[in-house]
């Protein structure tokens, strides 16, 4: 498993009717904030402040075609060459982490081969590294700028 200590959060959130909205710096907009949301807008966060990933090469919700289906994958971090470096999907923070969940990123991944594959709820934070054909458990995020 993955720790995480997520900073202290900066959001702009507002009600709007009785319903809470965050805005997403990432893609400019106000969002409305459920618990998938909360917990995708606190890993962002841990990445853009902690771990110091560029914002520029963070792309969020974005549709894909996986077979004949379209999905949108949560996170995605790509590398230098604007390849697709990581993949994170993320769940609220009352879904377990589940094998299915597991198998959903993998199917992800067909479709935006990355080389780091994340799966959060916020409380639990686990990833693996594809490494030789094999998916090998990771205890940390990589740095970011040591890999290119």
């Amino acid at each position: 498993m993955i720790f995480i200590e997520y900073p202290q959060p900066d959001f702009k959130i507002e009600i709007r009717g009785d319903q809470p909205y965050i805005f997403d710096h990432i893609r400019r907009k106000w969002l409305l904030l459920q618990d998938e949301e909360w917990v995708r807008q606190n890993f962002v966060q841990y990445l853009l402040q902690v771990m110091k990933y560029p914002k520029t090469l963070i792309a969020l919700e974005k549709e894909i075609v996986v077979g004949e289906l379209k999905k949108r994958f949560d996170i995605l971090v790509y590398d230098t060459q604007h390849k697709p470096w990581m993949l994170i999907e993320c769940k609220g923070p009352d879904v377990p982490i589940t094998q299915n969940v597991l198998h959903q990123v993998l199917r992800y991944n067909i479709a935006m081969p990355a080389e780091y594959l994340i799966l959060t709820n916020g409380n639990y934070n686990y990833g693996w590294q594809k490494k030789d054909g094999q998916l090998q458990e990771i205890h940390s995020l990589p740095e970011f700028l040591t890999h290119h």
